[in-house]
């Protein structure tokens, strides 16, 4: 019994450790929210003539995997499934984004896995990914190498999701309305 009552007095006496949620955790646990939801986009921003076809196509992002630590979404446009954005969770309450790109039947694409880690903490709602030194090798290998200077980000609100992609002289924006969701194409 003494014993016993020993352990309770301990225990009531430490400490509480309570871990701060980051910005990049928060941001995570609210894209997880939407694991098994799609929905429908639209092209905000853009070069009028090289996302012509991206503006008359559907547009649908779907939340399609969720794990603890990483969140794969496929970004349909019109009939073509080759996009997976892949979030990823990193020590330190940094995020990674990916860009998986595969061929019809399932092989990688030459151009693929590019992105980057979050450079600070960001915000809840917003996280921006400037390339990191794979992508910069393989944009440069692949006759790329405007994209170098490429900076994405993810922003997210209760009502809308986007998906950016920066650099000189380029802005192009596509944003979801997360109030509606959309039947899965």
């Amino acid at each position: 019994m003494r014993l016993l009552f020993a352990l309770i007095l301990a225990l009531c006496a430490a400490p509480l450790t309570v871990q701060a949620q980051t910005p990049a955790d928060a941001f995570f646990a609210s894209l997880s929210r939407l694991c098994g939801q799609t929905f429908s986009g639209v092209v905000v921003e853009g070069d009028p003539t090289a996302d012509a076809a991206m503006r008359q196509a559907r547009l649908t992002m779907t939340v399609a995997a969720c794990a603890a630590d990483e969140i794969r979404i496929p970004f349909q446009v019109g009939e073509d499934r080759s996009r997976t954005w892949v979030v990823t969770r990193l020590p330190g309450g940094r995020l990674r984004l990916k860009h998986d790109h595969r061929h019809a039947d399932g092989s990688e694409d030459e151009v693929s896995q590019y992105g980057g880690d979050t450079a600070g903490p960001g915000a809840p709602d917003l996280q921006r990914f400037p390339a990191d030194a794979y992508s910069i090798a393989m944009f440069t290998r692949t006759g790329r190498a405007v994209s170098n200077t490429n900076v994405w980000s993810l922003g997210l609100t209760p009502e809308v999701f986007t998906y950016e992609l920066a650099r000189p002289g380029r802005l192009f924006r596509v944003a979801f309305d997360l109030t509606k969701p959309a039947p899965v194409p």
